[in-house]
């Protein structure tokens, strides 16, 4: 998915280094950037958020309206107005148009958000936020490529020990960059949100999902040999394929390719094995697309 640079300016509101207890905060979880994690106090009664310079909160995005939205705080209760922005606000994956924020919820300002936390506990919600953003990708929840890369040498060098097998899927979404062109960012995101929800669903405890760049996505099985990974990688082709996403009035039809490595417990180094999956993977995408090849 193609990358934009852009950046949160904050005007009347500044980033602190502390919340006081029981105060609120939005903490910026998405896009990934070197400010992500930014910590921002709600201490006026109203804020107003968007794309123009005569506002409290200024996100420099093009998917943000000028005047985009407005928080408006009562007694220790939060409200979040959309102010008839052109690509909506949301919380929690729904469209708005005023909502009462409660601890934990997800505010999405065009394609940026925001997580809101509030309350007694807000400085060790903070925290542990942080320490998600490190582990966690902001817009799917799966896990990020850092937290991949260690996850897999873990489990090669467990395997190398024990003889036991590991699989490792790799799959990417087909003509993606046609779908953001033709339906824009915001429906791509939420794509790449939604495809993640499904897979979860087949996702084990010892397994791992992950976000590999883009719209490129692994899936570490533990104790999967090859005919097991490639049921399983079959299983979330069907699962993608088999009902169209919709976003904002938009239905569309999306498909993955799909490549495996499998090792029994043969010495490999993560390099190796994560080469072998992606050669399979464009094996798929060579041999027509929405295919599996392992």
């Amino acid at each position: 998915m193609a990358s934009e640079d852009w950046k949160t300016r904050i005007t009347k509101v500044s980033a602190v280094s502390r919340t006081p207890e029981g105060s609120a905060c939005l903490v910026w979880i998405y896009p990934a950037d070197a400010e992500m994690g930014k910590r921002l106090k709600l201490e006026k009664e109203e804020l107003t958020i968007g794309r123009g310079s005569d506002v409290d909160i200024t996100i420099d995005r093009d998917s943000v309206s000028r005047r985009h939205a407005k928080i408006v705080q009562s007694g220790n209760q939060y409200a979040i107005i959309d102010l008839g922005s052109t690509n909506g606000t949301y919380v929690n994956d729904e469209p708005i148009s005023e909502r009462t924020l409660r601890d934990g919820d997800l505010v999405k300002i065009g394609n940026a958000i925001y997580k809101f936390l509030s309350g007694g506990n807000v400085e060790s919600a903070y925290h542990e936020e942080i320490y998600k953003l490190t582990i966690i990708d902001g817009l799917t929840q799966a896990h990020n490529k850092r937290y991949f890369m260690e996850f897999l040498e873990r489990e090669l060098a467990r395997v190398s020990r024990t003889g036991r097998p590991l699989t490792l899927v790799m799959f990417d979404i087909d003509h993606f960059k046609v779908i953001n062109d033709t339906h824009g960012h915001l429906t791509g995101d939420a794509i790449l949100k939604d495809l993640c929800t499904r897979i979860f669903t087949t996702v084990r405890k010892d397994e791992l999902l992950a976000r590999y760049g883009g719209e490129e996505f692994v899936v570490v099985l533990p104790e999967a040999n090859h005919e097991g990974g490639l049921e399983f990688a079959e299983r979330i082709r069907h699962l993608v394929e088999a009902e169209p996403f919709t976003f904002e009035g938009d239905t569309i039809r999306v498909t993955i390719s799909v490549g495996t490595a499998t090792t029994m417990g043969e010495t490999v180094t993560v390099t190796q094995f994560i080469k072998e999956a992606d050669d399979n993977l464009y094996a798929a995408k060579r041999g027509g697309r929405n295919m599996v090849v392992g």
